[in-house]
């Protein structure tokens, strides 16, 4: 068997980097559109169980309302 010439070689390996970046890029779309489906539901729930803080006038400590 004749080995490739470089020109062909350089150009699979191209086409194999296009094809692996277009199907990371995909991936890493769905991942964020997911992640980012979540977040709202979830923050809200942490900012609710949150206590407020307010600042003692004669110690000057902040303690939850």
């Amino acid at each position: 068997m004749l080995p490739l010439p470089p020109v062909i070689s350089w150009t699979l390996a191209a086409i194999g980097v296009a094809a692996i970046s277009k199907v990371l890029a995909r991936e890493w779309r769905r991942v964020n559109e997911e992640h980012d489906a979540q977040e709202p539901a979830a923050e809200a729930v942490a900012r609710d169980q949150i206590p407020t803080l307010r600042r003692d006038p004669q110690s000057g400590v902040y303690r939850p309302e």
